[in-house]
């Protein structure tokens, strides 16, 4: 990185092919990632995305109607592929001619077959090395390597030890994920070999994130040690903050319930959270960054802060690393 303050970042492969300021994703966070935080990020430098997840069609309409309506910059779409609505989003994709998608939840092989042709860039959420020679040879233009520090649905692996295996692996652009809130983590990241980040967490605390109040202040009041991660004995685990549920969740795990009744516990709880405000009872989804995040500001300033940082550690950096 080279040392620069001011309102752009360096170009690099990932801000030219994203047609960004910054290298940096805002990440696709079901009920949390809507037309006006997506807006937000993009009028800011980053790529912003709006999180189709299992949205009912109509519903993400709107919201890719309204996105349009907020900026005129590039903006992208998370498709969940394991959504029962999947192959009507990448429908709507094409129709409302979305310029970047990013995918989670299985092999985006259908998503690549049937939306590079139109011209949109499409970049997988992967966890592991075979993952993403994978979607390289699928025809993937980047790839967001996420480590198990982010929250929602995570890997096995963490961020210092998943990026540069990734970046030893492939030749498209990537970029990193999990645990980055702040400049030291982008800065962390570029050490790492990737070209850019995606930040999830740090948005959920964000002026223009329509969240509920109270998800906002369980997120700023979290320590190190507020996460935890359930059901990986369903083949899902998923990263949140420590409240009611997941301990009725870690009681049934003990008890040796069925992924069924698991299942049935946690319909509807992330909803619960974001919308209702519900963080007894919801699915505060969050990552380990969380700790991190200690104020709400607009995505403006959280993004242009968190690149000064980054550039003032590259910088000092070559004062304490020596031959």
């Amino acid at each position: 990185m080279k040392h620069d303050t001011g309102s752009c970042f360096p170009a690099n492969r990932v801000t030219s092919l994203l047609g960004c300021s910054y290298p940096l994703v805002q990440g696709g966070m079901a009920w949390v990632a809507d037309a006006n935080l997506a807006a937000a990020v993009s009028n800011a430098g980053g790529l912003g995305l709006i999180a189709a997840a299992s949205m009912p069609p109509e519903l993400l309409e709107a919201q890719l109607i309204k996105v349009r309506e907020l900026t005129d910059k590039p903006f992208g779409l998370n498709i969940m592929l394991m959504s029962p609505t999947v192959d009507q989003v990448i429908k709507l994709a094409a129709k409302h001619k979305v310029p970047i998608v990013t995918t989670g939840a299985g092999s985006p092989g259908k998503v690549i077959d049937f939306l590079k042709p139109l011209g949109t860039i499409v970049i997988p959420v992967i966890a592991s090395v075979a993952q993403a020679k994978r979607v390289e040879k699928q025809g993937a233009d980047a790839v967001v390597a996420e480590g198990m520090e982010a929250g929602g649905h995570i890997g096995e692996l963490t961020t210092m030890v998943l990026i540069p295996q990734i970046t030893d692996s492939v030749e498209i652009p990537v970029l990193a994920a999990g645990g980055i809130a702040d400049g030291r983590g982008i800065a962390a990241a570029f050490a790492l070999g990737a070209e850019g980040v995606q930040v999830g967490t740090r948005f959920v605390c964000c002026t223009e994130s329509t969240v509920h109040p109270a998800y906002k202040e369980a997120v700023l009041n979290a320590r190190d040690r507020s996460n935890v991660v359930t059901g990986r004995f369903t083949g899902h685990p998923v990263r949140c903050l420590k409240n009611r549920l997941t301990s009725k969740f870690e009681e049934l795990e003990k008890c040796g319930a069925t992924v069924e009744e698991y299942e049935r516990l946690g319909a509807g709880r992330l909803r619960a959270a974001v919308v209702d405000g519900d963080v007894d009872w919801g699915s505060v989804m969050a990552g380990q960054s969380a700790a991190l995040v200690n104020d709400i500001k607009p995505a403006e300033e959280i993004i242009r802060v968190m690149f000064q940082e980054a550039f003032q550690v590259t910088a000092s950096l070559s004062g304490k690393i020596t031959c």
